[in-house]
Formats: C-alpha cells, structure tokens, sequence
C-alpha cells in the first residue's frame, strides 16, 4: 500500500515546500546552499530545478545566491501522455488539476498570503522601532516649548489671578493629550496598514496571471496561450479570481515538458539572480558566486582574480566572505572602470583592490596567493589560443602550496587541457554533473516509476579520487568539474588544488 503523499506546499512542523530555478549546472551548487544556509530538507532535484522543504522566513529566502527565481510549490508530477493529436482530451486532463484536487491550491494560497503578511508586519516593526525614541523626543521638545511659554506667560501676566494661571495649566493639559491622541492614531493607522496590505491578497479580491512554458510532445500539440486559457477559466470558475494581466496580486507558473509536470506561485516579482548591488553586470552572478563557494574562503585568505573584467566574480566572493583580502587585476582600462564603478556602488571599494596588469605577468611573489578564481575570457573576441598555457603556468606559480584555483574554462580550453593529459571531468556518462550525495534526483524520466533516486555518498568520492591527477603544468591538480550553462554556450567550472611548489 503506498504511503500517503503530504500537501505539496507545506511540511512538518511549520516547514514549507519550495522550489528554485537555476541555470543548466548548477543544481548541485544551490542544493548545498538550501541547506546550509536554509537548514532545508527533502531535497531534490530535475534539471533546472531544485526542491526543498524549510522553515525559513522570507528575509532569509532572499540571501540565497545561486538561484535564479523562487517559487511556493503548488503541484509536482509526472508529465501527460499525449497519446493522440486530440486536444480536448489533454486540456480536460489539465483543468482536472484545479477541479479534483482544489485543497492543495487553496493551501498554498494561504502560505503565500501567511509569508506576506508576516514579512509586512515585519518591516512594519522595524520601521516603528526606529520611530519611538524620535516620537519620544518631538514629544518632550514640544512639552518644553510649552513649559516656556507657560513661564513666560507667568513673568509677564503675574498681575492677573490664579484662575488664569490654573486655566493655562488645563491647556497644556489638554494639549499633552492631544499629542498622546495622535500617537495612538498613528499607531492605530499603522496596524490598518498591515491590514491593509494582507487583504489585498485575500481570496475575494485576488487577481492572478498565468505564466506558461510547454516544451517536448505537449508543446507540439498545445500552445502556451491554450494552457494558459485553460487553467486561467478553471481558476476563475472555481475559486472566483479574477485575471489581470498587467498587475496581478499573483502569478501562476507552470511548466510541462515530457519529463515533469510543475505549478508553483512565485515568492518574488524581482528574481533572485538580479543583485541590485551590482551596477554593470558582466559574469552571470550565479555563476560568479557558485565558483567562490567552490573555492571555500576562509577568514584572512588573499584570494586574486588576475583577469578580473568588471568584477562580478570578486564582488559576489567578498559580499558572501567579507573577511578575506581581495584582489584584481585586468589590463583593459574599460573594464577596470567598470569593475571601479561596481565596487563603489556596491560600498566596497575598500575591501577589493584593482591593479592595471597583464594575467602573464602579475607583480606577485611566488606561492603567495591563497585562492585564484577566474574566468578565462573565451569566444571570437577573445583569441588566447597557446595563450592558456602561460596563463596557467602563472597562475601557478603565484598560488601557494594546498592553494585552491576555481577558473571558468570553455569547451575548447577545457579539451584542450584534456588532451594535453590533464583528467577528464568527474562528470557522467550524460555529460552533466554529479549529483550531489544523498540528495533525491526527482521524477526518473528514464524508469517513470515516481520513485526518487538516491545517490550513495560514495559515488561522488570515487568520482573525485578518480581525478586527483596531476596535470601537465605540475602542481595543479583537478579535484572537481562541473558542466554549466552560460545561455547560448557551454563552459566548465573546474577546482584545482596545488599539491606543490611549482618550478616555473
């Protein structure tokens, strides 16, 4: 008898089910960091896809940095069957979701609108506890402003009788009341505003978009706009919202394909992956910060970026690790104006310095850098060719003995190093990443049986003590290779430790 299926959108103990997209290779990167930065349980993951259960609020959810957007999980399964070219069958199969099984909705709703209202109340009570001491304040200068007029009415009116005075003293009475009046009705106008603000979500008043993506079998026999029509009537008959294209309280994302079937609700209308530090975008930051976390800084590292373009890779490391050295160093004097410009919008051009330097001949001493992490610039524009070569065998000699390098290396550079005999990457027979141990890879598209897949801790092990190699430049030596998506092209994120002194 198969176990009960728990509500996709919540989890034990005030725990609730979420899910995050990211770019083609970097699950692995984003499930490690739900759980450490989110304690997040039930982890799992499809391509472009994690999954997770936590308990964590939304100030928290926002910190996460390899993801692209975040989304409460309304429903995840298996893709249609779509048998025949007939698309009334498969449509009804698609309202069906709403129709028969309204409860997960409605529940997902309710945590959506629960996440809102106590992040509102939230800032509410930030911004009110700054407010008191100022209150507290406007409200003793006034009291003083009205003790001197009182005394000075008093020196001036000494002739007149105690009933004059006695009348002035109710006065400013009354006035002290007054201010205590307002402030009350402040207060008042601020839990209204909370109020506010939840109720706008409330079911009555929703308003909803839907946003779909159909790709494989299905996507050749319905367009996003069907989909779209469809579950938008189903929604509306069943729930009374009603549709707004333009400004919608909620959105509905759904996406089908022959491996999954997927609906969520997104948490943020500005995506994860869009840092409002950054001014000048160069490097995905996703992408920037998953190669400094593989890097693994530490506190008081002196950690070098010597082709360092606009600098995206150094900002996100020292924004996530504020208390290592940072370094950078490019020789295009555009791009270090670029990368200038970005640290001082992001308030650290005092923790990252920039030099003006060829990556061939950088101003180091010998094993003196901790980490190196880069992105080796590749693509018609930029022609290294045997060019590589040099830059690895300088970027060696600099990083000390047990230095960690993480580069960002094309398809082209990255079989180049191959062929000249440094190891393979620790990547599967599929070309994609090794999943990360003891996390459920979700919906087996190959078995389709439901059940997930688990990954045993040693698998990653044996993977990397198969790549420890030593490389033809000596001491570096591969110990993890992921396969990434940058868009329109490939690239590798390749780690490398160095096992000694080089004799460059």
């Amino acid at each position: 008898m198969a176990a009960a299926r728990q509500e996709p959108g919540s989890g034990p103990g005030g725990s609730v089910r979420f899910f995050c997209t990211a770019g083609r290779g970097l699950e692995p990167f984003l499930m490690r960091e739900v759980r450490a930065r989110l304690a997040a349980t039930q982890v799992e993951y499809i391509s472009g896809k994690v999954f997770f259960t936590t308990s964590s609020d939304l100030n928290m959810l926002k910190k996460l940095k390899s993801a692209e957007r975040l989304f409460l999980l309304i429903k995840k399964q298996f893709p249609f069957i779509v048998s025949s070219p007939s698309k009334g069958k498969v449509l009804n199969e698609i309202q069906k979701l709403i129709n028969d099984d309204p409860g997960s909705w409605l529940n997902t709703i309710s945590i959506w609108k629960n996440l809102l209202e106590l992040d509102t109340k939230k800032e509410k009570l930030s911004q009110r506890t700054t407010n008191p001491l100022k209150r507290k304040m406007d409200k003793n200068e006034i009291i003083a402003k009205k003790i001197k007029v009182e005394e000075m009415q008093r020196i001036q009116e000494t002739h007149k009788e105690c009933q004059l005075e006695k009348g002035i003293e109710e006065n400013a009475l009354e006035q002290r009341d007054s201010i205590t009046r307002q402030e009350k009705l402040q207060e008042e106008k601020c839990q209204n505003d909370v109020g506010k603000a939840v109720n706008a979500h409330n079911q009555d008043n929703l308003t909803f978009r839907v946003s779909c993506r159909c790709s494989g079998t299905i996507g050749k026999a319905l367009t996003t706009q069907e989909i779209g029509r469809v579950i938008g009537i189903a929604l509306m008959k069943q729930f009374g919202w009603k549709a707004d294209l333009k400004n919608p309280n909620l959105e509905i994302f759904i996406h089908l394909n022959d491996i999954y079937f997927v609906v969520g609700i997104p948490v943020f209308r500005i995506p994860l992956a869009s840092r409002t530090y950054i001014k000048s975008a160069g490097l995905r930051s996703t992408i920037a910060w998953a190669m400094a976390s593989l890097a693994e800084i530490r506190a008081g590292a002196f950690v070098l970026d010597p082709m360092c373009g606009l600098g995206t890779i150094l900002l996100e490391a020292a924004k996530e690790w504020p208390s290592a050295y940072y370094m950078g160093a490019d020789v295009s004097d555009s791009q270090l104006l670029g990368a200038c410009d970005n640290l001082k919008a992001a308030g650290l051009k005092d923790k990252i310095e920039l030099l003006k330097v060829s990556v061939i001949e950088l101003p180091l001493p010998s094993d003196s850098v901790d980490i190196i992490i880069s992105d080796i610039p590749f693509g018609k524009k930029f022609k290294l060719g045997k060019d590589i070569k040099s830059i690895l065998q300088e970027m060696e000699r600099v990083l000390g003995v047990g230095g960690t390098a993480v580069l960002l290396l094309s398809e082209d550079h990255h079989r180049l190093l191959r062929d000249c005999g440094v190891s393979s990457s620790p990547l599967d027979s599929k070309g994609s990443h090794s999943p990360e141990p003891g996390i459920k890879k979700c919906l087996n598209p190959e078995g389709k049986t439901g059940t997930p897949e688990t990954v045993p801790p040693s698998h990653e092990t044996s993977n990397q003590e198969h790549f420890k190699e030593t490389s033809p430049f000596g001491s570096l030596v591969l110990v993890e290779c992921y396969k990434v998506s940058l868009g329109k092209t490939e690239a590798f994120i390749c780690k490398y430790k160095k096992s000694h002194t080089s004799g460059v």
